[in-house]
């Protein structure tokens, strides 16, 4: 009986998996736009937080509106949903 209740487990967490990466392949080719431009975002961050200059704080500014871009993406794809 334990095999039994193992083999259920790991069939409904591989069906799982499977939903929830089916879903949000989904979500990709339903909005291929945004979810580049959320991996623009992430590059954009990445390079301006390992810039060797400060820019006099612009550089900071900057990646506080990139902060505030991937939160609008967020919201945008999180109302696609509905």
């Amino acid at each position: 009986m334990g095999k039994s209740r193992g083999f259920v487990f790991t069939v409904l967490l591989l069906t799982g998996f499977a939903l929830g990466m089916a879903a949000s392949a989904l979500t990709a080719e339903r909005h291929p736009e945004v979810h580049k431009a959320q991996k623009l975002l992430a590059d954009a961050k990445t390079a301006l937080q390992h810039a060797a200059h400060d820019y006099e704080g612009h550089r900071v500014k900057a990646i506080a509106h990139i902060d505030e871009a991937q939160d609008e993406l967020k919201l945008a794809l999180e109302s696609a949903m509905h």
